[in-house]
């Protein structure tokens, strides 16, 4: 995963696709005794597994400041190994890289069944020796896949471009992206044209996991990740925000992503990137690239290969058990903030919505 933030920039520059990237790493706050306890106990985690200081360190508050001013830093865990980025001038220039070499891509085109070695659609259908499901938050959508992968939303907000004074308040100068060690998940980055884009979770999941673009919008979620933005730097308190949007993530029982082929059926997968998908896809497509040719690569042996993922519960638990699990990780961050201790509510809730 590591190598793969460069594999990525590697092809953007080979391609010649300007997708706004800066590699500054990632600065990942802890706001509080109990996100400082968290981000020590990261850091602890990453040196049992051999990670040295220099691909994960932690920040002490002074240090913190030196990348990135926010509001009630106590520390921060810092890496190098992340990228800011625009996906969607990335997804784009890998089309037309795609097209330059002879790829057909059909847009628009409604699939109604996966069967071996066939996609059936509303305009027919399509056999091939392999046929592979990358539908990821998408995939409950399909028959027979309703358990397979839920889509939990995250929704972002991106402010208008800041003047050079306010940059000099929050620092980023190496448009470093930026979270915290709050329950609920909030991430951010400040774009090449200098805005801040900045999303979370807390929209609510949406029972029989049905998928609607009606759902990509929600005025109060935008209203709480606003709050939560003003929260980490006061100096954007009167700042516009100019675009609002959203989408469904792909989130499987464990919280683990695979890749995978069946060859007795041609039906290969990727998926379950639970939002860090930008990087995943690309191992999840090399890796399946060397799956399908047969070939016995570092790539075939990764342990996410032909992993499987339990289902999830049938409804209605589902609903409950999720939504409920979203309520809880506010509740946990509004007890941290009261109590300065790790939270008993996260604790519990652990085991539903991926922790340990």
């Amino acid at each position: 995963m590591r190598a793969t933030i460069d594999e990525v920039a590697r092809v953007a520059a080979t391609e010649g696709i300007d997708a706004h990237l800066a590699k500054g790493g990632m600065i990942r706050l802890a706001r509080g005794p109990a996100q400082l306890a968290r981000a020590r106990a990261e850091v602890d985690e990453a040196r049992h597994w051999g990670r040295g200081a220099d691909d994960l360190e932690l920040l002490d508050a002074p240090a913190t400041t030196e990348v990135v001013r926010a509001a009630g830093v106590s520390g921060a865990v810092y890496t190098p190994d992340c990228a800011a980025i625009h996906p969607a001038r990335l997804v784009r220039g890998l089309a037309r890289a795609a097209e330059r070499r002879g790829v057909r891509i059909y847009e628009r085109t409604r699939v109604t069944g996966l069967g071996p070695r066939e996609v059936r659609t509303d305009r027919g259908t399509v056999r091939a020796a392999t046929v592979v499901r990358a539908t990821e938050g998408y995939t409950s959508l399909l028959p027979g896949h309703r358990r397979t992968s839920i889509p939990v939303y995250s929704l972002v907000i991106a402010t208008e471009p800041l003047p050079q004074s306010a940059w000099d308040v929050i620092g980023l100068a190496r448009r470093e992206t930026f979270s915290d060690f709050r329950h609920l998940i909030v991430y951010g980055q400040r774009t090449a044209d200098d805005r801040i884009v900045f999303g979370g979770r807390g929209a609510p999941y949406h029972a029989g996991s049905r998928v609607e673009a009606s759902f990509d919008r929600d005025d109060a979620v935008f209203t709480r990740i606003r709050g939560a933005l003003v929260d980490l730097f006061p100096v954007l308190r009167d700042v516009r925000v100019t675009h609002t949007w959203g989408g469904p993530l792909g989130v499987p029982r464990d919280w683990c992503a695979s890749v995978g082929l069946d060859r007795a059926t041609g039906l290969a997968w990727a998926g379950g990137y639970v939002g860090d998908g930008v990087a995943t896809t690309n191992l999840a497509g090399r890796t399946l690239r060397d799956l399908v040719l047969g070939h016995d690569t570092e790539l075939t042996r990764l342990p996410w290969v032909d992993h499987r993922s339990p289902r999830w519960e049938p409804e209605p638990f589902r609903w409950l058990g999720i939504n409920a699990g979203l309520r809880a990780m506010t509740l946990a961050d509004a007890e941290e903030a009261v109590t300065g201790r790790p939270s008993l509510v996260a604790r519990a809730m652990a085991p539903l919505v991926g922790g340990h």
